[in-house]
């Protein structure tokens, strides 16, 4: 069974900056998710194949940049301007399509998590 695994998270200051990475399947939509802990897990960003169109949760876009590397089969999740609330565990998951798609349900394939944590 494929299984993505996610790297780059760390604990961090507010306004620091972090960037995670993911082996990506190729001719399919990556996605990060996020779960806070008490909390559902929510849509972070979302890349098409091979890459033309994204997408942002409201509360990450202008901060967080989703791309892809189709050469080395890598999604990154640049992260700017941490803020408290985006402690989180981050999760790389692979789409089953290739249109972009913040909904959990068109994901098929998911990584373990990395933690993120931005002090307060």
């Amino acid at each position: 069974q494929v299984r993505l695994v996610e790297s780059g998270g760390g604990l961090v200051q507010a306004g620091s900056s972090l960037r995670l990475s993911c082996a990506a399947i190729s001719h399919f939509t990556m996605g990060w998710f996020r779960q806070a802990s008490g909390k559902e897990r929510e849509f972070v960003a979302s890349i098409s194949w091979p890459g033309r169109k994204t997408s942002y949760a409201a509360s990450v876009k202008g901060r967080f940049t989703i791309s892809r590397d189709n050469v080395e089969n890598t999604v990154y999740l640049q992260m700017n301007s941490l803020k408290p609330e985006d402690t989180a565990v981050y999760y790389c998951a692979q789409g089953r399509n290739s249109i972009v798609s913040d909904s959990s349900s068109d994901y098929l394939v998911w990584g373990q998590g990395t933690q993120v944590t931005v002090p307060s």
